[in-house]
């Protein structure tokens, strides 16, 4: 198993030095993109119908649910409720926007490497050139992998979202 593993970091070490320091960089938005949408799927998968059924429990309890002022609760539930739900999208939304763009730096970094390359040893030597391209469109790849896994979840997560809301709307007639 030892050896399993140390054949897999091998592999990734050998995949990050041929993309250059900016893989790291993607690597790293990548690991806290996917932690912060992973948290956001335990809270809507496991927390959030918990909360939601309190407060139909409480709206139930209430003795007064046809007054303006019933209504202006209900109305501060469910925004307390969206807000809860929302939480931290926006910087998902962020991380995966950005994705591409750490990809797209990785790209002007190789091709600076290509043009050093060219600039001291001429376009004789397809070798070197060979590692700056490869510096070049590793992060951009790897960009854009990210940006697609980040784009497919956060949109899956925000209909989770907006079906639970819409649950719990449901749930909270006004009369």
């Amino acid at each position: 198993m030892l050896l399993i593993l140390m054949d897999v970091w091998d592999s990734v070490r050998g995949f990050m030095a041929t993309g250059g320091d900016i893989l790291w960089l993607v690597a790293a938005v990548l690991f806290l993109m996917w932690v912060l949408m992973l948290e956001r799927f335990w809270y809507v998968s496991w927390v959030a119908p918990k909360e939601h059924k309190g407060i139909i429990d409480q709206w139930n309890n209430r003795e007064d649910s046809t007054s303006w002022y019933a209504h202006r609760i209900r109305e501060a539930w469910m925004s307390q409720a969206k807000q809860d739900m929302n939480a931290r999208m926006l910087m998902i939304k962020t991380l995966v926007a950005i994705c591409p763009m750490i990809g797209l730096l990785g790209t002007v970094t190789g091709m600076i490497a290509v043009f050093d390359v060219m600039a001291v040893h001429g376009t004789s030597n397809a070798r070197m050139m060979a590692a700056g391209i490869s510096m070049a469109t590793m992060p951009t790849m790897a960009g854009m992998v990210a940006a697609l896994s980040g784009v497919f979840f956060s949109t899956r997560l925000d209909a989770k979202m907006k079906i639970s809301l819409e649950k719990l709307k449901d749930s909270l007639p006004h009369h």
